[in-house]
């Protein structure tokens, strides 16, 4: 084990990915500096939109990084959903919360705000140059970012950005307008922060494993969050119940695919260096039982990039299956894991020839040459570190066009299962099939843009009939 180099760095390779972002990113124009302990007031208020387990974790995220950074200050609440809402808060700032994240979680109750506009209210209680986090369904992410622009906060945003290619379209230019303003914009790509990650990504660009040739990745699980549904039983609006359900509906989440294997596609895309041109797919639905959502069971994607390598994507949320939740690079000279269980720790190594070792504490492995070799410090809270730190030194930091090609690379492999054709990148990107076109005049008295048939199922993908868009509204 003496020839193999276990890396202590410290994240300054990752550092160089930060910076090429921050790069990428900078436009001359309105700048929104951090000014609020000028003020008398150093902390940056949060304003949370969208308060389900995802939005209240990214509070705490925010919190816990804060102490290495700026301090934040939890300061409004939205969503559609009151209990949702009133759960959040007393998890945040109730009995049992942690003291810590208690103590800057208070938020009272006109601070709360319940309905499709409980967003314009929540943002317009901040100050130029606060925070809002978007947690919603990525449905209304458009909707949201539009308003925060307006008021010029910068912004948390989660992944998926988009669902299909009209709404992609409107990110990318209300991005152009984010930009202008000097707006910081992160993006819950969590794994793009890992700095175990961050230096795989430096040896793989450095040529430790050669020209890359082949990846794959898997998310093969159980059915997971509300990806399969049962019928509305009655005692809600259509509206919110597709919203209380959102993983089992294509216009709100880009479903179960799109919302979940995201982060596999991503993190291979990263390692590439590269966006795939092409994808095609199989998928099917299986024990469907009583369920009425939308996805498929599984899902196997052939991505192309441009230099002819692939990257083929497994995913399957079916009982009983085997399990695995990984990714893998293999190059001309060598292979590498990118992750080996679920987001963190990644455990990241390299191996001589393409024979990989599953099993990462397992000793003298044949072939390996290199390994993270510490402690993964926690991607979820080392992305807002990142933003807190743009923001308190003005540097210039938006992920979101990143976030735009990863979700839209999801939805074109997606559409390539669903539809049963080869799809391209500029295909799903001009597609004219928007799934909510209307998404910034709902109410909660409003039919949603998916309406159920009399047995109260809705339309499903049907490869090689539905050959030009994903369903049939």
């Amino acid at each position: 084990m003496g020839n193999i180099d276990q890396s202590t760095a410290t994240g300054k390779l990752h550092r160089r990915e930060v910076n090429k972002i921050a790069a990428a990113s900078a436009l001359s124009g309105v700048a929104i500096p951090y000014v609020h302990a000028s003020k008398g007031n150093d902390a940056i208020r949060l304003a949370l939109i969208g308060c389900g387990g995802r939005g209240t974790g990214a509070v705490a995220n925010a919190i816990t990084a804060s102490k290495q950074s700026i301090p934040v200050q939890l300061y409004a609440m939205a969503d559609v959903d009151n209990d949702q809402l009133y759960q959040s808060h007393a998890s945040l700032a109730g009995q049992r919360a942690r003291p810590e994240i208690k103590a800057s979680c208070d938020v009272p109750k006109e601070r709360q705000f319940v309905g499709f506009d409980g967003y314009e209210k929540a943002i317009d209680t901040l100050r130029t140059g606060d925070i809002a986090i978007f947690t919603s369904p990525c449905a209304f992410r458009w909707v949201h970012y539009k308003k925060a622009i307006e008021k010029g906060v910068h912004v948390f945003m989660e992944k998926p950005l988009t669902p299909d290619g009209p709404s992609t379209r409107k990110m990318f230019a209300l991005n152009q307008e984010a930009k202008k303003k000097n707006l910081k914009v992160g993006v819950g790509l969590m794994c793009r922060h890992c700095d175990a990650r961050g230096e795989l990504f430096e040896r793989i660009q450095d040529g430790a494993i050669g020209d890359i040739n082949m990846m794959r990745a898997y998310r093969m699980q159980g059915p997971v969050a509300s990806c399969r549904t049962k019928k509305n039983p009655g005692n809600q609006s259509e509206l919110f119940f597709q919203i209380q359900n959102f993983h089992s509906f294509l216009w709100l989440s880009g479903g179960a695919f799109s919302d979940f294997f995201i982060h596999n596609i991503d993190e291979c895309c990263w390692m590439k260096n590269d966006w795939p041109i092409e994808a095609q797919a199989i998928g099917g639905r299986h024990y469907r039982e009583d369920y009425i959502d939308q996805n498929f069971d599984s899902y196997s994607v052939e991505y192309t990039f441009r230099d002819g390598s692939k990257l083929f994507m497994d995913g399957r949320n079916v009982t009983g299956c085997k399990q695995e939740f990984a990714s893998y690079a293999h190059g001309s000279k060598g292979a590498a894991v990118i992750s080996s269980a679920s987001h963190t720790p990644a455990h990241p190594r390299i191996y001589k020839g393409q024979k990989i070792e599953k099993i990462w504490r397992r000793p003298n492995q044949p072939g390996l040459v290199w390994k993270w070799g510490k402690p993964e410090p926690n991607p979820y809270e080392l992305e807002w570190k990142h933003l807190l730190d743009a923001i308190r030194d003005d540097i210039p930091y938006n992920e979101v066009e990143r976030g735009l090609k990863s979700s839209l690379v999801s939805s074109m492999g997606r559409m390539a299962a669903h539809t049963g054709q080869v799809v391209t990148y500029e295909e799903i990107l001009n597609h004219e099939h928007e799934f909510g076109p209307e998404n910034d005049k709902l109410s909660l008295k409003s039919d949603p843009p998916l309406t159920p048939d009399n047995d109260g199922k809705y339309p499903v993908p049907q490869p090689g009939i539905l050959r030009d868009r994903e369903y049939e509204a």
